[in-house]
């Protein structure tokens, strides 16, 4: 039996850049971090041959081309285990339309368990170039490369991203203080609804060449938040994700909505600096930045919204078991 356990993500800054429409242009940058929640994939071995996937469904099939789950299917062509496994994915979080980039965790966590059942140990960056190949090429999805990278490694990240297809990934070595600091003046609010995501994307996909100009802000934006990390200097970042916010509801029509702005604006009134929805928009989780001493005022003014307290994730997907039985087949 393998476990493997891996982070999901807030993505801080930079968000669109790490499309391949804008990179092809000019490096992307995001500034994005693990997150202490998780997506958990649990892969045993069976006495038949028969594969057996267990998820908010339940598949039973006789062959990996028959799998009706997209990321199981294509994260066993890729790993080459084609029979005789059961695969259950767990999750802390509603596993679809969150914005914490889950579905792309569940894909490097499958990769991850995978290839340690069949027998290699291989590294961060090639569960995460694999995955987004997966996720992007070979299922067609219209996202972006940033998920796919702080799942495999973790941390608080710099990542950018080039035409020619490398990604270079930069860890903040943030002291414990100043770790501790900036995790105590982020508060996660669950807007009360999920969404689909692949249309607000699709759509913001196809805008990117008429919307570089914001795209290009966006990254300036991304590049500042990186400086003030760097130099300790945090009370910025919640002036730097309002105007990435204002910037990124310019680039697809269903980002954001009267209730989501209701909710912003009261939580700025109160006295948060800035904020953003995680992901796509349209719903999931409204990140907001706020100095210690204005946050229960934030709360109070957000009461019916459930608060999700996080802390920043060091690790990126690894196995937290691991005991593969031999001798059955």
């Amino acid at each position: 039996m393998i476990i493997t356990q891996t982070p999901l993500r807030i993505s801080l800054l930079g968000g669109g850049t790490d499309f391949e429409e804008y990179y092809s242009r000019r490096p992307g940058l995001v500034v994005s971090s693990a997150i202490d929640k998780f997506v958990y994939v649990i892969i045993k071995e069976r006495y038949d041959d028969l594969i057996y996937i267990n998820y908010s469904k339940k598949e039973i099939v006789h062959s990996v081309q028959e799998i009706q789950h997209e990321l199981v299917r294509e994260a066993m062509l890729q790993t080459g285990v084609e029979k005789g496994v059961e695969i259950t994915m767990l999750a802390d979080i509603p596993s679809e339309g969150s914005g914490l980039g889950s579905s792309s965790s569940i894909l490097v966590g499958l990769l991850n368990a995978l290839y340690l059942y069949a027998g290699s140990q291989v590294t961060a960056e090639l569960l995460a170039s694999q995955s987004a190949q997966i996720e992007i090429l070979r299922c067609r999805k219209p996202i972006g490369k940033q998920d796919h990278y702080i799942a495999a490694f973790g941390g608080l990240c710099s990542i950018q991203f080039f035409g020619s297809g490398e990604v270079q990934v930069e860890r903040h070595r943030l002291t414990d203080k100043q770790r501790r600091e900036l995790d105590a003046n982020l508060l996660l609010f669950f807007t009360g609804t999920t969404r689909q995501s692949r249309e607000i994307l699709a759509e913001q996909q196809s805008n990117t060449a008429t919307r570089l100009a914001e795209l290009d802000m966006i990254r300036s934006l991304a590049a500042e938040a990186e400086s003030a990390i760097k130099e300790g200097e945090f009370g910025v970042i919640g002036s730097l994700l309002h105007e990435n916010w204002e910037l990124k509801k310019k680039l697809a029509l269903r980002i954001t909505s009267p209730e989501i702005d209701r909710m912003y604006e009261r939580a700025r009134s109160a006295g948060a600096t800035g904020g953003k929805i995680a992901g796509a928009g349209g719903g999931g989780f409204l990140l907001l930045y706020c100095p210690q001493e204005r946050q229960q005022e934030v709360r109070e003014a957000l009461k019916e919204y459930r608060e999700m307290p996080f802390l920043f994730e060091v690790d990126g997907s690894k196995a937290i078991f691991n005991y593969r039985r031999y001798g059955w087949k």
